[in-house]
């Protein structure tokens, strides 16, 4: 009787495995929105809009210059926990367009060259320390809280500008006409004017207008514009009425 022949053919599921192919990583997600309020109150974010909306108008027709606000900021390819929320931020030598829905540091060659925090008592620390050293690191050159509550700062502006050697320098504000002033590298001058944060354009010789203001100031046109029409149509009905009476009509 023959034997039966070995089989030369592998048995299944003994000897080693082949090896997997490499999994293509995952890109990193860098969301737009942290979960946080945008602002501590309704002073503060009020505080934000009236100094941010100036600026957009202000820097409107400057293609390489660009104005974010509460805007998520990420400064370490790779690490969406690396990240920062300016309250108004300005970057200069970018394009303006298109509309970024979060900032990507390293896409655009860059950080902002302005930054402003509207502080806060809660917010101190924050602003002070982790922010200021970070800020210094990505080489913004002009770095401000605003207290608008007055909760901390007396002042309630303190600025620093970034020195040739890479570190901060605290701003000596100037008194001007009874405000507390600075010329910033964006063009205009910062006026602290009791509690309230203005800016000032020095070559038109005028503030640059809120929202609130610019609407006020719209309003005040059309109602001046509105008196004189109707003086005009008194008028006209006046003189209508005199040459019927020299026609003896």
């Amino acid at each position: 009787m023959r034997q039966a022949q070995r089989s030369s053919s592998p048995v299944r599921g003994t000897g080693p495995a082949p090896p997997r192919a490499p999994q293509a990583a995952r890109p990193v997600r860098y969301p737009e929105s942290d979960g946080k309020p945008m602002s501590e109150t309704p002073v503060h974010w009020h505080a934000m809009v009236d100094f941010a909306s100036p600026l957009h108008g202000f820097l409107k027709d400057r293609p390489d210059a660009y104005v974010g606000s509460n805007m998520l900021m990420y400064y370490e390819e790779g690490n969406n926990k690396r990240r920062v929320s300016p309250d108004v931020f300005v970057a200069f030598g970018v394009p303006k367009l298109p509309e970024r829905r979060v900032w990507l540091v390293w896409e655009e060659g860059k950080g902002p060259d302005f930054v402003l925090e509207v502080t806060s008592r809660s917010t101190r620390r924050e602003d002070e320390v982790g922010k200021k050293a970070l800020y210094e690191r990505l080489e913004v050159r002009e770095y401000w809280q605003f207290d608008p509550l007055g909760e901390y700062l007396d002042p309630r502006l303190r600025g620093y500008v970034l020195g040739a050697d890479g570190e901060y320098r605290e701003v000596a504000l100037e008194e001007r006409d009874g405000a507390l002033c600075h010329d910033s590298l964006l063009g205009v001058t910062l006026r602290l004017e009791g509690e309230r944060l203005r800016l000032f354009d020095p070559k038109r010789g005028e503030y640059l207008l809120t929202h609130a203001e610019e609407r006020q100031a719209r309003q005040a046109v059309e109602a001046e514009r509105d008196r004189a029409l109707e003086a005009q149509r008194i008028a006209e009905a006046r003189m209508a009425e005199l040459e019927r009476r020299l026609r003896g009509e």
